[in-house]
């Protein structure tokens, strides 16, 4: 199958060569050819702009809804969890400003409500491009969706109950002879949403690498002769990720991303 990159921008099934686009007449049955598996339709700019338009209600409305939820169920509970984590003394987490719980408070609960309402933007997203993409490579792409979906909790998850954790053990114990643990509300929320974000992006690396190997522009070879620098880049990328200088925190973060490299080449391979 032709790789995405090399679609004509026209009305009609693919062709190879330089061969003259086929009569309309000679389209496969359905209308305008849709049920032909290699068939897709152009649209024009006012087509474009108006599809997005309706994407962008659905994304809002959705962020609202999970707004709403987290805000009445989720974000009190989630700050207790974190001053338990964080070794915060009588799990009060200090603020220096009058505006800083509110604001941290505020963070919180729009970062879960994206948390919330990732698959559904995911899905509004390829619903977009959905009308550039052939019936097999839809197909493919909207399988990927609760893969998609999976792998960010799971990436948000393991920062959550696992990383992130270890990482606030290392720091709230160094050098506790001269250093006064007792980090700010707004600066401790930023450190979490950081390294869960980060993650739950990172996490997605397989679903990326099986829609690009499903619309062709990658394959199992490229990836497989790709090893050595892709695992320079995860490293790079775990020490971004990572907020302590230790390696040990680090390989905590970068071994998963690897393993889910690896994993991709086994799910590109059987695109």
């Amino acid at each position: 199958m032709s790789s995405i990159t090399d679609r004509v921008p026209l009305p009609f099934r693919r062709s190879g060569g330089d061969e003259p686009p086929p009569d309309q007449n000679d389209l496969p049955p359905g209308e305008d050819g849709s049920e032909d598996p290699e068939f897709f339709l152009e649209m024009s700019l006012a087509e474009h702009l108006e599809e997005l338009r309706i994407r962008i209600i659905y994304a809002t409305v959705t962020v609202l809804i999970a707004f709403l939820f987290a805000a009445i169920f989720m974000a009190d509970l989630v700050l207790e969890q974190v001053a338990i984590q964080a070794n915060i003394a009588n799990n009060e987490i200090p603020t220096l400003s009058p505006t800083e719980g509110f604001v941290t408070w505020f963070k919180v609960v729009l970062y879960i409500s994206i948390a919330l309402s990732m698959p559904m933007l995911v899905f509004q997203m390829l619903r977009y491009i959905a009308p550039g993409l052939t019936k097999r490579e839809k197909r493919g792409v909207y399988l990927s969706l609760p893969i998609v979906s999976i792998l960010f909790v799971g990436g948000m998850a393991f920062a959550f109950f696992l990383a992130i954790p270890r990482a606030l053990e290392f720091l709230s114990t160094f050098k506790s002879d001269l250093f006064l643990w007792s980090p700010r509300a707004s600066e401790l929320v930023t450190f979490y949403l950081r390294l869960m974000l980060g993650m739950g992006v990172a996490f997605e690396l397989p679903a990326l690498m099986f829609i690009l190997g499903k619309i062709g522009v990658l394959n199992h070879g490229q990836l497989r002769r790709g090893r050595k620098i892709a695992f320079i880049l995860v490293l790079a990328a775990a020490a971004i990720i990572t907020p302590t200088p230790d390696p040990v925190n680090m390989m905590i973060v970068a071994v998963p991303i690897y393993i889910l490299y690896e994993l991709g080449i086994l799910f590109v391979r059987f695109t």
